[in-house]
């Protein structure tokens, strides 16, 4: 009886002669990249890892305030600092200080005795780091599920750039101030925080209740930029 050859595993052979797929290097932690990203680019301070906060108080303040309000203030304010939002809230980014001087401005505009959904970010207060908008990509008034410069596609409840910061073009003098704005020709922080106010207000109003006739008849003034005095004080 003739013995039978050995044969070869071909699944051996198969193994053998296959290359090895290489082992993808471990990518930085999300968190880690985006911080390095506005540390980097824009010398902006943040902390935390989900989400990553921007510090305020340091480079910029922040006027915080509702989104139906502040998309209002982007129609009547064609050249702001950067602004950002998360959900149903809007950052403008204003010049570091900006946030101790919201209470006498509002006083000095004849706004401190109304109750407004309006306030400020300053030493010590954090914002949501939006993802960086890739360059050529236009911006609008928010999609969070828009592809984000790092890859991949933001969550909804993630913060997203409506104007966003542009790196190397020096950021901080395009934030308003008081007096006459920023070198970069952002408007007067009096100017914003006017405006900021007057479309805060305006939003409480149409969200009341319907049984309060004077509601509609002063939002109506607001838009036209006038105020009844008695309703201020």
């Amino acid at each position: 009886m003739t013995p039978t050859p050995d044969i070869p595993d071909r699944r051996v052979i198969h193994l053998h002669s296959c290359t090895r797929p290489a082992i993808p290097r471990p990518r930085a932690p999300r968190g880690e990249v985006l911080r390095r990203w506005y540390e980097r680019e824009l010398g902006w301070p943040s902390v935390g890892d989900d989400p990553v906060e921007l510090l305020t108080g340091v480079r910029f303040d922040a006027l915080e305030l509702p989104l139906a309000a502040g998309r209002a203030v982007l129609r009547r304010v064609a050249r702001t600092g950067p602004v950002a939002a998360r959900g149903a809230r809007m950052w403008l980014l204003v010049a570091a200080g900006g946030a101790e001087e919201l209470p006498g401005l509002l006083d000095w505009l004849e706004w401190g005795g109304v109750r407004l959904d309006l306030t400020a970010l300053g030493e010590g207060g954090r914002i949501t780091a939006p993802s960086p908008v890739p360059a050529g990509v236009p911006t609008g008034l928010g999609d969070p599920g828009a592809p984000g410069a790092l890859g991949g596609r933001e969550p909804q409840e993630a913060a997203v750039w409506l104007r966003p910061p542009q790196p190397g073009c020096g950021v901080e003098p395009m934030l308003p101030m008081t007096g006459f704005g920023g070198d970069g020709g952002a408007p007067d922080l009096v100017r914003l925080v006017g405006a900021a106010a007057t479309e805060c207000h305006r939003v409480r109003l149409l969200n009341a209740r319907s049984g309060q006739p004077f509601a509609f008849s002063y939002a109506s003034r607001t838009v036209a930029g006038t105020r009844p005095r008695s309703l201020t004080s």
